[in-house]
């Protein structure tokens, strides 16, 4: 049974070079591109904010130099987005602010009986393509949402604070609070 591997082989490491998707077949090293995961990045009300009704925010934000692989991304998106739309209906905007462009690859190994016929070693080990993943630098959102009131801000921190356990990286919630400015009447 094909299973992922566990993060902690991607996401505390260094870039692996050459996976460079090129037009031109000659130039690319990366044959196939992995679909993405991740089926929307907005979530909720996006006119009402855009214009300015959700004047609290909040955004998730990574402390360290991390890559986060698409799957997580997209396990977070739908949970957090399942606690908004009961606990705030219609009164939300959610976004996965990274897009997951770096392709992962790895070098399957057979073990076990007869697995010795199969294996290259490491003749051929540039590895198959098996996932996406976003890098993050220091500080990085990695979510963000924006709701109405005091009480809306309780419910996206506690749906922040309940996937934490997904991602493989230590974060923080940031919070602003932006005062909408009455037009004044000039005479």
């Amino acid at each position: 049974m094909a299973t992922l591997r566990k993060a902690n082989a991607y996401s505390k490491r260094t870039v692996v070079p050459y996976t460079r998707v090129s037009k031109r077949k000659n130039r690319s090293y990366i044959k196939v591109v992995p679909p993405q995961k991740i089926v929307k990045f907005s979530m909720g009300e996006g006119k009402t904010y855009e214009s300015g009704k959700f004047p609290h925010r909040l955004a998730l934000v990574t402390t360290e130099a991390v890559q986060i692989r698409h799957n997580s991304l997209e396990a977070c998106r739908q949970y957090i987005n399942k606690i908004l739309d009961k606990g705030l209906p219609g009164q939300y905007f959610f976004r996965v602010v990274p897009f997951p462009h770096h392709i992962q690859r790895e070098n399957k190994m057979l073990t076990g009986a007869g697995a010795d016929r199969m294996q290259t070693g490491m003749q051929l080990s540039f590895g198959k393509c098996i996932g996406k993943s976003a890098i993050m630098k220091p500080n990085a959102e990695i979510f963000f949402i924006a709701v109405s009131t005091p009480r809306a801000v309780t419910i996206a921190r506690g749906a922040f604070k309940e996937i934490k356990a997904k991602l493989p990286c230590k974060t923080r919630v940031l919070y602003e609070f932006t005062q909408q400015a009455t037009p004044q009447i000039s005479q």
